[in-house]
């Protein structure tokens, strides 16, 4: 039973140090972004490098993507008599929810596929 109860604790304590750790990482990171000097040079560049770079990629799956949610949405919304709302179902849709996360996606695989 004291053995079990040790290892218990070793567990815990291990836990705890890990997260102690883990705080201490994220106060140092915090720090370090926020202490000059900034190389303002470096980060317009690399803005541009990963932002603007990436934008045609993202509008051409951007599109395709659009264009097959308002498929879907023309067949669900067509049983309805509701086809007054594609276009704004679709634009919510695409926008709001799924846009954020190809977005996202789209940015870390052209970056990827350029190393």
């Amino acid at each position: 039973m004291i053995r079990l109860l040790d290892h218990i604790g070793d567990a815990a304590l291990h836990a705890l140090d890990q997260v102690g750790r883990m705080v201490l990482m994220l106060m140092q990171s915090m720090v370090a972004v926020l202490r000059p000097p900034y190389d303002l040079f470096s980060i317009v560049r690399q803005l541009y490098f990963i932002g603007v770079r990436s934008l045609l990629v993202i509008v051409i799956s951007g599109l395709f993507t659009g264009m097959v949610l308002a498929l879907q949405f023309y067949n669900t919304l067509d049983r309805f008599g509701s086809m007054e709302m594609l276009g704004s179902t679709t634009a919510l849709a695409l926008i709001r929810e799924l846009g954020p996360v190809m977005a996202a996606l789209m940015v870390v695989a052209d970056r990827k596929s350029t190393r």
